[in-house]
């Protein structure tokens, strides 16, 4: 037996030395080349989970908003994102996890040989459109951004653009992809997780988007911003919930809402309902407070203070609608919509109806979203205290007010808003870090890394500091 192996080892070897051996390197598991689809929905995804994320160390406006309030760890409510990193871990997660996908399905469908060219212009449209609209929460919330070299992955220090002229830079995108839209053509189909690849809704998406840059802006430059608004009503915005952007959350993991991942998968116990926003919806009977909140331990509703450490068991909680595993990501809505036209009439653009019938219509949309009856709408819409013609102040507070409401859940646009209209006032937390915030400083990273640009940055936006107030938020 033994002389038999001994025999037979050498032809074995022999063979061995003839085959391949580098095919030892290739990763099975890891493809060579991905889809441009596939990278338009990760990156889609990405993008829907840092604004739906309840994270402290990714989003934390739903705290500065005084939405929810902390249990435990209390210093984001206190206005503190230094400790965690807060602005490195946005800044990453905008640029290398959504701007870059998108970036790179771009470029994947344009050297895709089997699609025709009416599609891939569609699926670079739509692929711009979102690089666009992720443009827009980094310039609201850092001021002066990387944007010309932001993605050139040989320019290892980028510069930093004025902040003024990435927005008009955005608007201009907006328009030409608008423009390369064609509903005779094909699209991104099951690839979108918001519109199935839908030409016509991501056209009423991207004027929608381009109406709310534009009230944005108003403040800053009112004349643009009239052209903007006007412009793109005429073309055509959302009219109703159905037009919203909702993207599609799985019941099980690993793709599903990050609010279920954060509250109830995780088990952890972290956040309750504020009292800002509890005593406010009570006040009024507002018809959405048992649809944002469930009831506290004594079947009433309940919030903490702000800043201050609280019982998770003595108080309101996030509702069960909002905690289901396939509760969507909402990225823009109909009711907020409604009440970007109130404003437009307003200051006097011309989008057609009255500020008070856009303004009713806003709180409808709000509330039949989270499951009112139109009925409830209407009759909390008619008390003197809600009513436009009766409530409380100049347009600017009550828009901002039911707006602020409106944005449950969107704690990131409620931050725009609060800033830009300067409605609600809302108390200071306990034991507050800063004044409240205007804007994010830079992450610590381009500081440390890219300091040049970073000093050139700080010094032309007025200082790295949250309380320096950004080019749109000029009262």
């Amino acid at each position: 037996m033994k002389k038999f192996i001994i025999a037979v080892l050498p032809i074995l070897l022999l063979g061995a030395c003839k085959k391949d051996i580098t095919s030892l390197n290739t990763n099975p598991k890891q493809p060579q080349s991905v889809p441009g689809e596939a990278l338009f929905t990760e990156a889609q995804r990405s993008l829907t989970n840092e604004l739906a994320s309840s994270n402290v160390y990714l989003n934390t406006f739903r705290l500065i908003e005084q939405q929810w309030q902390e249990t435990t760890y209390i210093t984001e409510s206190n206005y503190n994102i230094k400790d965690n990193a807060i602005p490195d871990g946005i800044w990453t997660a905008y640029y290398r996890d959504v701007l870059e996908p998108f970036e790179q399905a771009k470029s994947t469908f344009t050297n895709t040989p089997t699609l025709a060219a009416g599609t891939i212009k569609n699926n670079i449209a739509i692929s711009d459109i979102m690089q666009v609209y992720t443009y827009y929460y980094l310039v609201t919330t850092f001021g002066n951004i990387p944007y010309t070299d932001a993605l050139n992955i040989d320019n290892k220090f980028p510069k930093f653009d004025d902040a003024a002229t990435v927005y008009s830079a955005l608007l201009t995108r907006l328009d030409a992809d608008i423009a390369n839209l064609d509903e005779a053509e094909g699209t991104l189909g099951e690839a979108d997780q918001i519109y199935g690849g839908d030409i016509p809704s991501w056209k009423k998406f991207a004027n929608t988007f381009k109406l709310k840059m534009g009230i944005t802006l108003a403040d800053a430059d009112n004349a643009k911003a009239k052209t903007v608004v006007e412009a793109a009503v005429a073309a055509g915005v959302f009219t109703s919930n159905s037009d919203n952007a909702n993207f599609k959350y799985a019941l099980n993991p690993p793709n599903t809402n990050p609010i279920w991942v954060d509250l109830v998968q995780s088990g952890r116990l972290d956040f309750i309902a504020s009292k800002t926003i509890i005593d406010n919806l009570k006040t009024t009977a507002d018809p959405r407070l048992p649809l944002f909140f469930t009831t506290d331990a004594s079947g009433n509703y309940s919030g903490g203070v702000p800043g201050t450490s609280n019982s998770y068991s003595a108080f309101s909680k996030p509702s069960t609608t909002l905690t289901a595993p396939n509760f969507p990501g909402l990225l823009l809505d109909y009711a907020e919509t409604e009440f970007n036209l109130a404003e437009a009439v307003e200051r006097g653009y011309n989008v057609g109806g009255t500020a008070a019938s856009h303004y009713a219509n806003g709180i409808t949309a709000s509330i039949t979203y989270w499951g009112g009856s139109a009925a409830a709408a209407t009759a909390y819409s008619l008390k003197p205290t809600v009513a436009y013609a009766t409530a409380a102040g100049n347009y600017k507070q009550k828009i901002g007010y039911q707006k602020w409401i409106a944005l449950y859940n969107r704690g990131w646009d409620a931050w725009i808003e609060t800033r830009r209209l300067d409605y609600p006032l809302l108390p200071a937390p306990a034991d507050p870090v800063s004044d409240f915030p205007v804007r994010f400083t830079y992450p610590v990273n381009e500081q440390n890394v890219n300091t040049v640009n970073y000093n050139d940055a700080s010094s032309k936006i007025g200082g790295d500091e949250v309380t320096t107030k950004l080019f749109f938020d000029k009262n």
